[in-house]
């Protein structure tokens, strides 16, 4: 091979890491080692580090693929991973030199099975070749002798089997943190070769991992969704203290390829820094993030299976790929299943119910998970996993609404100016947020957020609850001072905001239709709305009203134009036209509805709602014959002469103010009895999930997982979503240090998608008829704010400090360890331009 020694050094004269450079070169070469050799156990228990660059890894990795079908070294040392982590599993108790042959196995194989499905020609994933010799000798010892493998057994099964039981039985602990996030790392990889796959599973799909996984008994299935999500509650960290490193006898020494990895190998183990650094990015548990980072893609994931009654004509070439799609259904998922079937750790369901849950139960602290979500929302995959839960586990949403009639929320009325923490403010108010951010969320992020407060919308106690919780303040609304704000108030303005938001930039109809119909289901219940929330919900209507007219008018005049004639280069075709005015006529009708609930059940406690329509009150004349508005505005008009009426009768000293004219309406109000008003159903809309979710979820939870994991996947390989691949930058020689997948990072998942992305399968359904879901254009990108820290002033005292004298690597160095990531990265491009100036000025 070129890289490696081709000669052991066996002797004790051989250095360490010319032993654990042929041991590497071994794996990879030409020789085949048997199952039995004793190369296996020296390959394990070598913990040294490599300093290999990232060519040599390469080379390596384009080695064992060419040998790996000759010496089958990946079955292998899956069969190897599969016994460690059974010994570590072992009730009796295992070593720490178990612990770090399990590791070392755990790592190894996961670096060369994600360079194997990057690089695979063929559906099946062939190339991994995940079989061993009918001769191949077995090695005698107590994990054989009681059947654990046999030559013929399926090795992935066998060694998922084993990573579930590991993740599932085992507790995390000092001595098993990091094989326990090695483990979670390496069924990522395992399960990656999604990534590779089209967006839409059919039954040809083959996924030799997660398969397999999908097949366990329901019993280990149940154990591991337990311990991810009570991973993810206790958000463990690696542990300080020289206890942590039990399993690593030599102390300073991680793994064989640690520093192969952590330099440029395709998938690593994140480097010590991350776990012990107090920086707030650093400070987060990457065990947590990883164990949701695997629940999320086993939850989602879907089989799709060919009927029995075509699977003899499938091997036919005439059968066409419609008839294949069409006799297709997906196989149910264990995991989801059993999240959707966990309970309330609390409650005991059984003398609740009367009935005993069938099958395995998980029981999970619900106010505990709870409150870690809230904690989290900021973190898209928290929002996702909250979606999970409020959407297939009726027992947390329960618990979700529950929570909301506390007696907490009266302390808002008791005593103002007490911080409420109850579970609408800790859940709702970080959703808010991201929606009043909107440009700096992913919109998948955004839909998530809509659909979960669509879902809670849905219940009247909840409607209810968030306008007994008052806030202070909303410190992050910067476009008015907002003081003494119902919760209920809040979520109306920024649900409206959201809406103009999408109409001048997104123009997103799945976005529109979503919060509409979350204000819709709100309206009935709305309780002292604030002036300002009033206000935003009339001129919802003056908006949508003129872009209504500015529609019609044009539709108006292409009728009037003759066949010949034109109309102009940049005019919408006929048809677009029409389509877009009925969806605003939609749009229109909903808002009318909503302002109908108002008045019909809730007027009495809403005045300010009504001196909006007062002081507005002209915006809705042009619409009063209208034939799909009139019987909606007849209510409005019965209200304006009502209280028209009490206005003119109302004698007042003085010219009329906002507070007379709003004391005149709330005196009325008392006296509103409801006369000559219309009776309409409440309009009500619920969500459900429509019956292929797999196609954007399955996509939507691989681009967090890239974005946020450590999975190095290669772009070039990935078909399940598209991705613009990363362009490599270099200045004057000095190589700028760019994550392989800088693509994929952040917002930059979004932005890296070519096509505008799917949306997530549900559908708004109503008393009498359903909205669709109409996608329009893709979001656009936005640029990131620069960090606060760097003034203008100090971007230019640093230029002239470091025009002046050289920048030594210790400094470099410091300026890694002092800023964060973005601050550090813009403070070495400022310093390299420096340089390039110093130099300009020099050659002059």
């Amino acid at each position: 091979m070129g890289a490696v020694p081709s000669t052991p050094r066996w002797g004790s004269a051989a250095r360490p890491q010319d032993t654990a450079e042929y041991l590497i070169g071994t794996f990879v070469g030409e020789k085949s080692f048997p199952l039995a050799s004793d190369y296996w156990q020296k390959l394990l228990e070598l913990p040294l580090d490599l300093d290999w660059p990232a060519h040599r890894v390469r080379q390596a990795c384009e080695v064992f693929a060419q040998n790996n079908y000759y010496t089958r070294h990946l079955a292998k040392i899956l069969i190897h991973l599969a016994w460690c982590l059974q010994e570590c599993a072992s009730t009796s108790g295992a070593l720490p030199s178990a612990f770090m042959k399990a590791f070392n196995a755990t790592y190894i194989s996961s670096v060369f099975l994600k360079h194997l499905i990057e690089n695979a020609k063929s559906d099946t994933f062939e190339e991994l070749y995940l079989s061993i010799g009918e001769s191949e000798a077995v090695p005698n010892n107590s994990l054989r002798d009681s059947g654990f493998f046999t030559a013929d057994q399926n090795i992935a099964n066998l060694v998922i089997h084993s990573l579930l039981s590991f993740i599932g039985k085992v507790d995390v602990s000092p001595n098993t943190y990091l094989l326990h996030h090695e483990v979670l790392n390496f069924m990522l990889v395992a399960m990656s070769t999604q990534l590779v796959s089209g967006p839409s599973p059919g039954p040809k799909d083959i996924h030799p991992f997660i398969d397999v996984a999908m097949v366990q008994e329901s019993s280990l299935v149940g154990l591991v969704v337990h311990k991810l999500l009570l991973n993810y509650i206790s958000q463990p960290r690696l542990p300080l203290n020289s206890a942590s490193y039990n399993m690593f006898p030599e102390g300073n020494h991680i793994s064989v390829l640690h520093r192969v990895g952590s330099a440029a190998a395709s998938f690593v183990l994140l480097p010590f820094s991350y776990f012990v650094s107090s920086s707030g990015e650093a400070s987060r548990s990457a065990l947590a993030d990883s164990s949701l980072h695997v629940l999320l893609t086993l939850i989602h994931y879907r089989k799709c299976v060919l009927d029995a009654s075509v699977k003899d004509k499938s091997d036919d070439s005439a059968t066409s790929e419609f008839v294949l799609k069409e006799n297709t259904y997906f196989s149910e998922n264990p995991y989801c299943k059993a999240l959707e079937n966990a309970r309330d750790i609390e409650i005991d369901r059984v003398d609740i119910e009367g009935n005993a849950h069938s099958g395995p139960l998980v029981r999970l602290p619900f106010a505990s998970l709870f409150d870690t979500l809230g904690m989290c929302l900021n973190d898209e995959t928290a929002v996702l996993l909250l979606y999970s839960l409020v959407h297939g586990n009726s027992d947390f949403l329960e618990y979700v609404l529950v929570r909301t009639d506390l007696d907490t929320l009266d302390i808002a009325t008791i005593c103002p100016n007490l911080i409420c923490v109850s579970a609408q403010n800790q859940q709702l108010v970080p959703m808010l947020e991201a929606l009043y951010n909107a440009s700096k969320r992913t919109s998948n992020q955004i839909y998530m957020v809509l659909i979960i407060l669509l879902i809670l919308s849905q219940d009247s106690s909840f409607n209810a609850s968030i306008h007994k919780l008052v806030l202070p303040s909303v410190p992050w609304y910067q476009e008015r001072l907002l003081h003494q704000t119902s919760l209920g108030s809040l979520m109306v303005i920024i649900l409206i905001r959201t809406v103009k938001y999408n109409l001048s930039k997104l123009r997103d109809v799945y976005l529109h239709t979503n919060c509409l119909a979350t204000l819709a289901n709100m309206a009935p219940h709305f309780h002292r709305l604030s002036a300002y929330a009033s206000q935003r919900l009339v001129s919802l209507f003056d908006m949508l009203s003129r872009k209504y007219s500015k529609l019609a008018e044009l539709k108006n005049d292409k009728m009037h134009i003759g066949y010949g004639e034109s109309i102009g280069g940049d005019s919408l075709p006929e048809d677009s036209v029409s389509t877009e005015l009925h969806i605003y006529t939609d749009f229109l009708r909903i808002v009318l509805e909503i302002l109908n609930s108002i008045l019909t059940y809730a007027l009495p406690r809403n005045p300010e709602v009504v001196y909006a329509i007062m002081h507005r009150q002209e915006i809705f004349q042009p619409f009063k014959n209208h034939p799909r508005f009139n019987e909606l505005l007849e209510n409005i008009f019965t209200v304006l002469d009502f209280f028209n009426s009490r206005m003119d009768a109302q004698r007042v000293d003085g010219e009329w103010s906002v507070e007379k004219v709003l004391q005149v309406i709330i005196i009325n109000c008392r006296s509103w009895r409801g006369d000559g008003m219309k009776m309409f159903t409440q309009l009500r809309f619920t969500y459900e999930q429509e019956s292929h979710p797999e196609e954007f979820f399955i996509p939507y939870v691989w681009q967090l997982v890239i974005s946020r994991s450590a999975l190095d996947f290669d772009p070039r390989s990935i078909n399940l979503f598209p991705v613009d691949l990363p362009v490599e930058d270099s200045f004057e020689g000095v190589e700028v240090d760019k994550h392989q997948n800088a693509e994929l990072n952040g917002d930059a998942v979004q932005q890296g998608i070519t096509e505008p992305a799917p949306k997530p399968s549900g559908t708004l359904c109503q008393a009498n008829h359903s909205h669709g879901q109409l996608i329009q254009s893709p979001d656009e990108c936005h640029v990131p704010n620069p960090p606060s820290g760097l003034t203008p002033i100090n971007t230019i005292d640093l230029c002239l400090v470091y025009l002046k004298r050289p920048i030594p690597q210790e400094q470099n160095l410091m300026l890694a360890v002092t800023l964060d990531c973005t601050q550090f990265h813009l403070m070495r491009e400022i310093i390299y331009f420096c340089l390039y100036l110093k130099r300009l000025i020099r050659q002059e």
